[in-house]
């Protein structure tokens, strides 16, 4: 940890989100901003920020030639992803407004957001997501302009897509083939940068009006509270159009600068968590509790042994934490906590990746029994 190193970008400084992202480009070229992983080459693949940057001068020109009026909006359903990121610092740097999107949500859902909204422009992740989409959007007059990132391999339904309708076009037609580096925007720190609505599970969606310096001043503060390095990496795997993930998963590693790894899937987290071995982890409850239920229907299965370790683990672990906080008095038992946890608490932390400095757990409260065991193992997690 004592070469770890803290380069926090205040809100002042940054100013708006976009100002954000270009004051990092500007402070770590060449640090590594993301990693995602590649199906085509069936690898991980790291991008600097310098890289980044010039994918979303990219998407700023294309955006521009839309030439739509500042302050309309622009709306992502995408999973987790780097290009999640060109398209929100491109919308957010030509002064629109992003209005995230759940990739799994209802298309009455999307098509009712789309016009409360006056969603001018979207972009989808395929032929088959929009295909979906569509007929929710029949009476929509709004919509000027869908996005589709990837391109089919069959010309001919790529044609009969474009053909179908005259909004259609696929990312890499749309994208110019290079662009210059985009002049930073003087944009207000009030102006709206965008809406995020709710999940709709009281009534209709309602779409929540945040600032550039909401969101700033709410990364911002996390960073007080908590310390993240340069030499932190995330892994993202909540979803981005919840502001959770967008502000600690997104916007605060910017503003340390900070490494994000976006998760290929929930179904390969496990996995995912093992070859990233993150430092820093943000999830829900229902994460741990998961992973909670399966250390413990394993340990069933063990002898009285291991399960006399697990739980003398778990014990002084819970009492050390407690006595950080001037809680509770040493006890002898103490003194070999330190080996207990060697022998079984680092092994249950590996299947996070082993490197996790700590967790932290947001949405809803996490039941106190999940709580304890992980602290108790020696995992920190901080609750929100």
């Amino acid at each position: 940890m004592s070469d770890w190193q803290e380069d926090l970008i205040t809100t002042e400084a940054a100013g708006t989100l976009d100002g954000l992202f270009e004051e990092r480009v500007r402070r770590t070229p060449e640090a590594t901003a993301y990693r995602d992983f590649d199906k085509s080459a069936q690898r991980w693949v790291d991008s600097s920020w310098r890289e980044v940057a010039a994918q979303v001068a990219r998407w700023r020109v294309a955006l521009a030639h839309e030439a739509f009026e500042h302050g309309e909006r622009a709306a992502i359903q995408l999973p987790n992803s780097i290009e999640w990121i060109y398209f929100d610092q491109a919308v957010l740097g030509e002064g629109l407004v992003s209005v995230p999107l759940y990739t799994e949500d209802r298309p009455d859902n999307v098509a009712y957001i789309l016009h409360d909204a006056a969603v001018r422009l979207l972009l989808v992740q395929n032929l088959t997501q929009w295909h979906k989409l569509a007929p929710a959007l029949e009476a929509n007059t709004t919509l000027h302009r869908v996005l589709v990132l990837r391109t089919p391999r069959d010309a001919e339904k790529k044609q009969a897509a474009l053909t179908g309708d005259e909004r259609l076009r696929f990312v890499d037609d749309w994208l110019p083939a290079s662009a210059a580096t985009a002049r930073r925007r003087n944009g207000a720190a009030h102006a709206l940068a965008s809406i995020v609505y709710t999940s709709g599970t009281t009534g209709r969606p309602k779409g929540v009006m945040l600032s550039h310096y909401n969101m700033l001043a709410v990364a911002h503060a996390a960073a007080a509270s908590v310390d993240v390095y340069q030499q932190d990496l995330f892994l993202s795997f909540l979803p981005l159009s919840h502001t959770l993930e967008r502000t600690a998963g997104y916007y605060l590693p910017m503003m340390a600068g900070a490494t994000v790894a976006h998760a290929r899937s929930v179904a390969q987290l496990a996995e995912d968590l093992v070859q990233i071995r993150p430092t820093v982890l943000i999830a829900v409850p229902r994460i741990f509790e998961r992973v909670h239920a399966r250390i413990m229907g394993q340990l069933e299965k063990q002898s009285m042994l291991p399960r006399a370790l697990f739980r003398a683990t778990v014990r002084l672990g819970w009492r050390q934490f407690l006595r950080r906080q001037d809680r509770a008095r040493w006890t002898p038992g103490l003194v070999f906590f330190p080996l207990l946890k060697r022998l079984v608490g680092n092994k249950v932390t590996a299947k996070l990746g082993g490197q996790v400095r700590y967790a932290v757990s947001g949405g809803a409260a996490l039941p106190f029994p999940v709580a304890k065991t992980f602290i108790g193992l020696g995992l920190e997690i901080l609750q929100g």
